[in-house]
């Protein structure tokens, strides 16, 4: 195909969120305030994890990680959109999109893979507590980590080494809160059939594989304490519940979204909304106000941030 060079594509345009300037507004603060939530909570999980010996465990280890891609995730594309609710223009260039695309993509994949680790966790924490320190050693979850960012990194390539090159000559228009890979495909000059039934594949059926064997070892966890007692199976569920959450939370929109990946409809802004905004706001909400020695730590840091305050 020959393209001319005024007909070819140099940036997109994000339909976002469209309304009256009060809504914009409204939209403005709510996600700004979101945003900063979400970036704050997950610093904090972060620093308690870093800094008080009573989490340095394997479970918290794992969590101050998923903080850090949460965090990660949700800055990829919530500043892009709140900039945009104050503009007439809402575009992107098509680098933009592009490491738009690859990051989320990266870190999205690196916590699924995480989550995994998580769930193997709790597994043997508690249907093997007498070797739970043997085996999460640290060189295990080292390991789980830098895997993490490998399948992550593994993920995106794939699929953005076949997109980066696609030629775009027209129309240019997402009508999404950032660049979604599907639609993005869906604007290309060329045929893009087979790429597209390749990015369900990966995309979609790692999705939805990856929820389905963490609901599985779950129910392995909760069928195997329900053997032995009625009282560990209440603290097992005491202790799943916010990671049963977590990957609901986490996966649900994820491949709800990708069960149409190539068509908009209503609810396609609300949930991408709800993957890339508010989900890494509930996951240290969740996290912390349900786990009492996070509380704990939160409570006695707060107290020497007094003190140190009323002794200067």
């Amino acid at each position: 195909m020959d393209l001319k060079n005024d007909s070819i594509v140099t940036e997109f345009i994000l339909l976002g969120f469209s309304g009256p300037w009060q809504l914009q507004i409204f939209f403005f603060v709510t996600f700004s305030l979101i945003y900063g939530a979400t970036v704050l909570g997950n610093i904090l999980i972060m620093v308690m994890v870093t800094f008080s010996s009573t989490l340095h465990s394997p479970m918290y280890f794992l969590l101050g990680n998923l903080s850090f891609l949460d965090m990660c995730l949700s800055t990829v594309t919530t500043p892009k959109m709140i900039t945009d609710l104050l503009t007439e223009h809402k575009t992107i260039s098509i680098r933009g999109c592009m490491a738009q695309m690859f990051f989320m993509h990266f870190f999205g994949g690196a916590e699924m893979t995480l989550l995994i680790a998580m769930a193997y966790d709790r597994y043997i924490a508690i249907c093997k507590p007498l070797h739970y320190r043997r085996i999460m050693s640290h060189r295990l979850l080292s390991g789980f980590v830098i895997l993490s960012w490998i399948i992550g990194f593994i993920h995106t390539m794939s699929q953005m080494v076949l997109t980066v090159n696609l030629p775009f000559c027209g129309p240019s228009v997402i009508d999404n809160i950032f660049c979604d890979l599907p639609l993005v495909i869906k604007l290309a000059c060329v045929e893009t059939y087979t790429l597209e039934l390749f990015v369900i594949a990966d995309s979609g059926l790692l999705s939805f594989i990856c929820f389905i064997l963490l609901l599985v070892s779950y129910t392995v966890i909760l069928a195997t304490v329900q053997q032995r007692s009625s009282e560990g199976l209440s603290k097992a569920l005491s202790t799943l519940s916010a990671h049963i959450i977590v990957v609901t939370l986490f996966f649900g929109p994820c491949i709800f979204i990708y069960a149409w990946p190539f068509s908009s409809f209503a609810g396609n802004k609300i949930l991408a909304v709800f993957y890339t905004v508010i989900t890494p706001l509930l996951n240290p909400i969740i996290y912390t106000l349900r786990n009492q020695k996070m509380l704990s730590v939160m409570r006695k840091l707060w107290f020497q941030r007094v003190s140190s305050t009323q002794n200067f």
